[in-house]
């Protein structure tokens, strides 16, 4: 475990990321908006007000008609001009948890315009079986399909919207009703999602986003844990590569959390420290056949996941109980969908794509 000045150094990494105009960009220089939150989180933990509060305003001033972000900004332009629906969605757990952490109530009505035409930009796309489409694009157009790991970070996105609007005397019911849809769809209907299983992210986002909870989630996550779990050094990106990542590893360490099985979560969250460099910053993964850092980075995301994660081990802020708090709260009738299925774990040992 790594110490609280540990954390809040890795934070600092994040701040010492961030542009004049209060964005927070991928190695690379491009700003989207879920990973840009996830950074804002990490620091919000760490204290670190003002460079949050300058990410806050970078995402009013960006955030487009529809409520929705471009994929992706270049020196505050858009470069990639669809809207993304778990970005959109993913602005509402950075200002619930914010209000958790910071208790500073008129923030979160500052910025509850922002979260409400996001999220319903979001329940917008919801299509009648109750998955969420990926994006709507630069024309407009829906997407045809959706994603598994996009679509449970939403699940978790509109249940922390929920809170905000009881919180705020403004409910918002048809979120719930989109989430609980949502959740069904997430733990019956694996078929509505493309296949996307190579990826670590859809084995555990499930159970991280609430949508899958309690035994159907541990029977989840132990059927690939062999996949990609590779004892002392984190989980693998791709079930197909000797690639671990840290930010991955985070998420899995947070999702074991949020069930209640902290001696794994703090196995696996030793086990990536070998990714930290001396200035608190976080490689972004390890090629273990190679021995060598790919990509050679240190990211923002990864060392927001970290904090995150510590977070939630260490209980270091009013904020920690984020990813075990939000979870599937109501029952939803399979009737109603016609599959009169009730939830069940989505299986994850299809056949995978070839890379």
């Amino acid at each position: 475990m790594i110490s609280r000045a540990e954390v809040v150094r890795t934070a600092e990494s994040i701040a010492a990321l961030q542009q004049e105009d209060g964005g927070v960009p991928w190695p690379e220089g491009h700003v989207d908006a879920w990973n840009h939150v996830e950074c804002l989180m990490a620091m919000t933990v760490a204290g670190l007000a003002e460079p949050v509060r300058r990410g806050y305003a970078y995402l009013a001033r960006h955030q487009r008609a529809d409520g929705s972000w471009p994929m992706k900004l270049v020196d505050g332009a858009g470069v990639e001009l669809g809207g993304e629906t778990n970005h959109a969605a993913y602005v509402a757990v950075g200002v619930w948890h914010h209000h958790l952490v910071t208790g500073d109530r008129a923030f979160t009505e500052e910025s509850w315009p922002m979260v409400k035409a996001a999220l319903d930009y979001v329940a917008g796309l919801q299509t009648e079986r109750g998955e969420i489409v990926w994006e709507r694009d630069a024309r407009g157009r829906p997407s045809s399909y959706a994603l598994l790991t996009g679509c449970s970070s939403i699940h978790q996105g509109l249940r922390c919207g929920v809170l905000l609007g009881d919180l705020l005397g403004d409910p918002q019911p048809h979120w719930e009703l989109a989430a609980d849809r949502l959740a069904h769809v997430l733990g019956a209907h694996p078929e509505a999602f493309a296949d996307k299983s190579r990826f670590s992210m859809d084995w555990y986002y499930p159970v991280l986003g609430g949508a899958v909870r309690g035994q159907q989630a541990f029977e989840l996550l132990d059927r690939e844990w062999t996949t990609f779990v590779v004892p002392g050094l984190g989980i693998r990106c791709v079930s197909d590569q000797p690639w671990v990542t840290g930010a991955e590893t985070c998420e899995l360490v947070l999702a074991l959390d949020a069930l209640g099985d902290r001696e794994r979560a703090a196995r696996l969250f030793s086990d990536m420290q070998h990714l930290r460099h001396e200035d608190g910053s976080y490689w972004t993964g390890w090629q273990f056949v190679n021995r060598k850092h790919f990509p050679h980075e240190r990211s923002g995301y990864t060392a927001a996941a970290v904090v995150l994660a510590a977070d939630a081990l260490m209980e270091l802020s009013p904020g920690s109980g984020l990813f075990r708090d939000v979870e599937r709260t109501a029952t939803f009738d399979p009737d109603v969908c016609g599959c009169a299925a009730g939830i069940r774990v989505p299986p994850q040992a299809a056949e995978r794509e070839t890379p």
